[in-house]
């Protein structure tokens, strides 16, 4: 028997990596000698470069680079030297979770330090760069990253403008001359499922702002200095992207990200199933085990169990979820290639005790279900 399991981490319990583990643990009380694959997976947000590397012969590196704010934050990136691939978590250089809850200003809060990473790739010698741009504390539409890559952003006194998403509406000029020529030798591929456009009232002020501290008056003020950033870097580049879907994507860096880098969007969960072979995995699979902390209607906007279903029903090959809890509409995704879904929880718990025993979780609801599938074999 051959079982793929591919789960995606569960929030401040397990690692991608450790669900797997204890999942196949569970199996292996019922099937010892099954063949057991384990594909750690993510979806473009948190996790995604540890869940690449424990599937792939990567590196784990570390860059030390501005945090949203300005204060120095050591920020790991993952490095795949067999094809010169780097895969960059912007939220590890400006990130929500950087930013103490009551320190949290979309005004001023940059993206300087994932352009920073970005260097970092190029001058390890990046053919490719994959950035996961979930979690993000900025709302600047990349501005920052760019001028780490370069780009001057200069004010009608011709001086440069200070950090955030804010100051772009005192935007002036545009100066390209000292863009880092090697972006343009680099393929650029953006993880995200954000579809939003880079202003309006969908755009990257509107839907995210207030998260990341914006008031009801600074995201109108925001979604204004986003549109004149627009403007001014299409008539620099000769191309407008403002309302392409994915420019509103980590408060406007997906903007930045096809404006300048001319990046490719991807749903997060294909890019990672490409880089850790999730398709030829399940070739020949009798069945396909994937999960999350949470399962509800939510997974349907391109989850990890979602994105794992799609590709299991293209080779017919039963998928059954386990996860922290299931939520609100989790039965929508039964028409969507799930076909059982299981809470590892078997009775009242707390969540601090469902995350302190999620290994023990795991392994029991993974054992309940190889019986009932081995139940079901014998008839």
């Amino acid at each position: 028997m051959k079982i793929v399991i591919a789960p995606d981490s569960f929030k401040d319990s397990l690692s991608a990596q450790g669900v797997a583990e204890a999942i196949a643990l569970g199996l292996a009380q019922v099937w010892p000698q099954a063949t057991m694959i384990k594909c750690p997976m993510a979806d473009g947000g948190e996790g995604t470069v540890e869940s690449i590397l424990a599937a792939c012969e990567g590196e784990l590196r570390r860059t030390r680079v501005r945090g949203p704010l300005g204060t120095a934050v050591d920020a790991a990136w993952g490095w795949l030297p067999h094809n010169h691939t780097a895969i960059i978590e912007m939220a590890e250089a400006s990130g929500l979770q950087l930013v103490p809850l009551g320190q949290r200003d979309a005004c001023i809060s940059s993206t300087f330090g994932t352009g920073e990473l970005i260097r970092a790739a190029l001058d390890a010698g990046a053919h490719r760069v994959i950035l996961a741009i979930g979690g993000s504390a900025t709302n600047d539409g990349g501005a920052g990253a760019m001028q780490a890559l370069g780009v001057k952003l200069l004010d009608a006194q011709h001086q440069s403008l200070v950090p955030g998403g804010l100051a772009l509406a005192q935007l002036a000029q545009l100066d390209l001359g000292e863009l880092d020529p090697r972006l343009a030798q680099v393929r650029f591929d953006i993880a995200a499922d954000v579809n939003n456009p880079l202003c309006g009232p969908h755009g990257a002020s509107a839907i995210f702002g207030p998260q990341k501290g914006a008031s009801s008056a600074q995201v109108q003020q925001l979604d204004q200095a986003l549109g004149h950033f627009a403007e001014l870097c299409a008539q620099a580049l000769g191309k407008d992207v403002r309302d392409e879907p994915g420019s509103g994507a980590a408060g406007g860096l997906g903007f930045a990200a096809k404006a300048f880098l001319g990046a490719q969007f991807q749903a997060g969960v294909d890019v990672v199933a490409e880089l850790v072979g999730l398709a030829e995995a399940v070739k020949g699979a009798d069945l396909v085990i994937t999960g999350e902390g949470r399962f509800d209607a939510q997974t349907l906007r391109g989850k990890t169990p979602f994105g794992v279903a799609r590709i299991a029903k293209q080779h017919n090959v039963p998928v059954i979820v386990i996860a922290g809890t299931l939520g609100e509409g989790y039965q929508d995704l039964y028409d969507h290639g799930i076909d059982a879904a299981f809470a590892v929880t078997s009775g009242p718990m707390t969540l601090e005790q469902a995350c302190a025993e999620a290994p023990r979780l795991l392994r029991e609801r993974a054992t309940d279900i190889a019986r009932v599938w081995q139940m079901a074999a014998k008839r």
